[in-house]
């Protein structure tokens, strides 16, 4: 995904000589060919997030499309007032990139590992918010961002996952939600980033339980949801991210004025790691393997 991340700039920088990627001091590279191609379309920042997000705002205001890249635990956690204050306040066009969203940077702990960034900018006005789960959703992400033309935050999460997709997602695409497993069950699965493959592995041990993909968290349609989830008799989010304000929030704001459906949430609860160690060891610390959350359907649907 971050690959199919650094392909899909290089193709928007040909074609908008107006885009300007922004960096805090790493992601070199992943950024190699993009520098040597469009080295006057690339601006090293340093650790200066704050700072960088500021440049970023008035490069829009001077007509330029900046792209600001960093750490999801940095961008956009380290950088809210920032983002709020100069970029969304104004409607300016900029798209930050936080990488390693959720457990990734599993071993350098807490400070690097982002559980809460989708809550902590959900309810910034002025705000669209994207999770891609593979290298198809990212480049659809990517150029749905630029082409909206306004303020956008694309979630970046575990990069080797394997794909969702076989194919690009349809010319046009809209939707903030892709269904990639069907089913005909009264239990469906919504799941966002590194868990829509995790939602599909424990889909297989359920009879006949579609699976979606939501690649868009920000704007979510309600008539969307309701569509989806008529005639359900429950429905299952996952994410790598706290249970509080990020995918299952937003489900459960949704269906509490429109249907009331019984919800399991599966994802991080309200605590900090307590130890460092792999990505593996981390998602079973928190309850995210495959196993731990079957576990947790399993649970969820005998009180059915």
């Amino acid at each position: 995904m971050r690959n199919q991340l650094s392909e899909s700039l290089v193709s928007l920088a040909n074609e908008f000589q107006n885009l300007i990627l922004l960096t805090g001091d790493h992601g070199y590279s992943l950024f190699d060919k993009y520098r040597e191609l469009f080295p006057t379309q690339y601006l090293n920042c340093g650790v200066a997030e704050q700072n960088m997000v500021g440049v970023a705002a008035g490069l829009a205001r001077s007509g330029f499309f900046p792209v600001v890249y960093g750490l999801s635990a940095f961008i956009p956690l380290r950088v809210i007032e920032q983002i709020k204050i100069d970029v969304c306040h104004d409607l300016l066009p900029v798209i930050f990139l936080g990488d390693g969203a959720g457990f990734v940077y599993s071993t350098l702990g807490t400070s690097h590992q982002s559980i809460e960034d989708i809550a902590a900018v959900r309810s910034i006005p002025n705000l669209d918010i994207y999770s891609p789960a593979d290298k198809f959703e990212m480049k659809w992400a990517l150029n749905h961002a630029m082409s909206q033309k306004k303020t956008s935050y694309i979630r970046i999460g575990k990069s080797d996952i394997g794909n969702i997709h076989n194919q690009d997602l349809p010319s046009g695409f809209e939707k903030s939600v892709v269904k990639v497993r069907e089913g005909v069950s009264d239990i469906i699965f919504l799941a966002t980033g590194s868990m829509v493959m995790t939602a599909i592995k424990v889909a297989e041990y359920f009879k006949e339980v579609s699976v979606y993909s939501v690649p868009r968290i920000k704007p979510f349609p309600e008539n969307e949801l309701i569509e989806i989830v008529s005639k359900k008799k429950a429905v299952v989010c996952l994410e790598e991210h706290s249970i509080y304000g990020g995918l299952g929030g937003t489900i459960a704001e949704l269906l509490t004025t429109t249907i009331p459906l019984k919800m399991l949430r599966v994802g991080v609860n309200d605590r900090f790691s307590d130890k460092c160690g792999s990505y593996q060891f981390l998602l079973k610390e928190h309850k995210l393997d495959v196993s731990s959350i079957l576990t947790q359907v399993r649970n969820f649907l005998e009180t059915e």
